[in-house]
């Protein structure tokens, strides 16, 4: 079996067009989120990415190459698998052409076509664990030797179907998100695009394991038993226990009973908790872009000693608070992402150091 490693990655996000300047404004406590106006009046705050091209293809072909590029995935051969993961693919550019029934593998085609990408092209479209599947089916294909390198891109950007779908169930903030926080009232959805670039030659960063659960108990919400099932299938299949972890990026998006079944689930895995790190009130909720953009923007701020601020007062009640600095040794790292229709995924990144 090959190991598999992070060669490379990019990210657009609300904070910034490219991981240094998401970085420098992570430093200065990120911005607000802007009002995203919907028919009947109705707004709901919105993490975007700084581009105001009206076109929806132009501004998504002008995000994708930047951030391609940044991952240094560009550079070489573009032969290797490339994965298109996102909840909503293209859907904002449908709405505005009226165009349903084109398939919708077709913009992952649309996307290798943009990049000049010659190898395999997948779509992976399973809600908010989208791209870290991807991640995850990327890792296996170079492990079993189908591939030597892959480039997964995460890709969420801004549309109505998203934004009215999940106002109506009730589950958007209407002000910010407060990950793990006391006052939380909901999510705060975001805008990214992110690109990982995993590799079978050795670098910083290796993808020691992960897991995909999927429990379909509850639909629409988080399962605890199913968190500790993906909790310990990640760990076994890293090779780890539960004392090996020395950070964890829980979903922590924000919602008031989400947030608690989390919490009290990852107490069950691990006693003490590790250190607890939460992204989504810098960048919101990504959906389908989630992992990649969340792992991207982790992996900068470890290298870079930057960190995210909690400047709100955090859930006592849960036993699990964010941690306001970096481990000193990050070790290994267990990223998690959570997600409709049941699905739970994390993916454990190792720390060799520089």
């Amino acid at each position: 079996m090959n190991e598999v490693y992070l060669a490379g990655r990019g990210l657009a996000s609300a904070l910034g067009p490219d991981i240094g300047s998401g970085l420098v404004a992570l430093g200065r406590g990120g911005g607000p989120p802007r009002r995203f106006e919907l028919a009947g009046g109705m707004a709901w705050p919105l993490y975007t990415i700084a581009d105001d091209e009206p076109d929806w293809m132009t501004r998504a072909r002008r995000i994708i190459e930047r951030v391609a590029r940044e991952s240094g995935a560009l550079g070489g051969s573009r032969s290797g698998p490339l994965f298109v993961a996102s909840s909503s693919l293209d859907i904002g550019s449908r709405e505005n052409s009226g165009d349903f029934e084109r398939d919708y593998q077709s913009f992952a085609e649309l996307v290798a076509g943009w990049l000049d990408w010659h190898g395999p092209v997948f779509t992976v479209s399973t809600a908010c664990t989208s791209s870290l599947n991807a991640l995850l089916s990327a890792r296996t294909l170079i492990r079993n030797g189908h591939a030597d390198h892959a480039l997964v891109l995460g890709v969420e950007l801004r549309n109505r179907v998203s934004i009215a779908g999940f106002g109506g169930m009730q589950l958007l903030s209407a002000d910010r998100a407060l990950p793990f926080g006391k006052h939380r009232d909901g999510l705060v959805l975001g805008e990214a695009v992110a690109a990982l670039h995993v590799s079978s030659r050795p670098s910083r960063w290796r993808i020691a394991g992960g897991a995909n659960v999927v429990e379909g108990e509850d639909p629409a919400g988080t399962v605890p038993q199913a968190v500790v099932a993906m909790c310990s299938e990640a760990l076994a299949s890293s090779a780890l226990a539960p004392r090996d972890i020395s950070l964890i990026k829980p979903q922590a998006a924000g919602g008031p009973v989400n947030d608690a079944t989390e919490a009290r689930a990852l107490r069950q895995v691990f006693d003490p908790l590790p250190p607890l790190v939460s992204l989504k009130a810098a960048i919101g909720h990504t959906l389908g872009a989630a992992g990649a953009a969340e792992v991207a923007l982790l992996t900068a701020c470890l290298e870079g000693g930057v960190w995210p601020r909690v400047d709100y007062a955090q859930d006592a009640l849960l036993e699990a608070p964010l941690a306001d600095r970096a481990p000193a040794n990050a070790g290994h790292v267990l990223a998690c992402i959570l997600g409709f229709g049941g699905g739970h995924a994390a993916v454990v990144l190792e720390d060799r150091g520089r």
